[in-house]
């Protein structure tokens, strides 16, 4: 049984999604992998140039189209038209549907710099057309690596309500983004949480959670039979949460591990008020170019 979080839009996603970031090779060997492990939801955008690679890892999966749930992000890309104009997005557009053979199921805006300055509602205004005029038939749309002050821009002139906003999200970062997550609540907004292993594969130490991830991982396993480790209890606190964790990995015992996740319970109460509590005495990002323009850090350690 594969953990699925609903969308303001009706919809559903798959909780746990497949990053294709990494090259074609890996978009297509490993995004295969992942497919037939199960993670039934491939995470692409055009800036990782390979969307293409998504219905050929679908195909050599032997799955169909309508098994896999695609997102994709429209950005502005090298060596093509700046997205100041709606005929720009919907050039973008048609290429990435093009590129991927399909309709995705959620296109995101990569970030909310990829429109002019200002023009940010303006531009939520054009994807809305593309949904309308059939373009984006069935699509919903997103956003990623949007701060509060570009979400309340969005959502005063939205018809069609973003159903996510993609951000570095960990107990290392819910300090920074608490404010941000309070209006994803108002909104009825999913967090759909990338770099969400950074406390385990990029902090220098692991910090204060390092012991505490350990021995739930190891507390799970037992019970389990299921083989958890740190990073495993990191994606449960996001589905727990009522989040929707992306990862990428080309390993295939890593994916496969990931995989089998959907075979261990949500954590409880008193393992997530432990997380939360060791993730918010520190602050600590993966990815200092997002989420951080005019939107301070708080007065944190980054390790103690």
């Amino acid at each position: 049984m594969v953990r699925t979080v609903k969308l303001n839009d009706g919809t559903s996603v798959p909780a746990m999604g497949w990053g294709n970031m990494g090259g074609k090779e890996k978009a297509l060997n490993s995004g295969a992998v992942a497919l037939r492990a199960g993670i039934k939801h491939i995470d692409s955008a055009q800036i990782y140039r390979t969307e293409a690679e998504v219905m050929g890892a679908i195909n050599a999966a032997g799955m169909k189209r309508e098994d896999v749930y695609i997102t994709t992000k429209v950005f502005n890309m090298p060596n093509t038209p700046k997205l100041h104009s709606q005929q720009d997005l919907r050039t973008s557009v048609k290429r990435s549907l093009s590129e991927l053979g399909c309709i995705p199921n959620l296109l995101l805006v990569h970030n909310p710099h990829i429109p002019a300055e200002g023009q940010l509602a303006e531009f939520w205004g054009w994807l809305e057309e593309l949904v309308e005029d059939g373009t984006l038939k069935g699509c919903s749309l997103g956003v990623s690596n949007f701060r509060p002050v570009d979400l309340e821009e969005v959502m005063r002139v939205a018809k069609i309500k973003p159903v996510v906003n993609q951000i570095e999200y960990h107990p290392y970062v819910m300090t920074h983004v608490a404010p941000l997550i309070a209006l994803h609540k108002q909104h009825n907004i999913i967090t759909q949480a990338y770099a969400s292993l950074a406390p385990t594969t990029r902090h220098p130490t692991g910090g204060p959670l390092k012991p505490i991830l350990e021995r739930i991982a190891a507390e799970l396993t037992k019970e389990s039979g299921v083989e958890v480790d740190s990073s495993g209890v990191l994606l449960l606190w996001i589905m727990t949460r009522g989040g929707v964790c992306i990862t990428s990995s080309s390993s295939e015992e890593r994916i496969k591990k990931m995989a089998a996740l959907e075979k261990v319970r949500d954590l409880n109460e008193a393992e997530m008020g432990e997380i939360d509590a060791a993730g918010g005495k520190v602050h600590f990002r993966q990815w200092d170019e997002h989420l951080t323009t005019d939107f301070p850090s708080p007065d944190l350690p980054s390790d103690f």
